[in-house]
């Protein structure tokens, strides 16, 4: 278990690295964009799932 638990342990450098990669990756102007694109897809996702709670409508005229 003990091996389990640290390989899932994500540190400081790690994160940096990550970070760099992505840099590197895409650029620094595209990354606003990219974070807009999935703020806006997790809140779609939210909205989605709340209303599948609720009972479909027909709307007809």
């Amino acid at each position: 278990m003990i091996a389990s638990s640290t390989f899932l342990a994500i540190g400081a450098w790690q994160i940096i690295l990550i970070v760099v990669v992505v840099l590197l990756m895409f650029g620094g102007k595209k990354i606003p964009e990219l974070m807009r694109g999935l703020g806006s897809g997790i809140k779609e996702f939210k909205d989605a799932s709340k209303d599948e709670d609720k009972p479909a409508t027909t709307d007809k005229e």
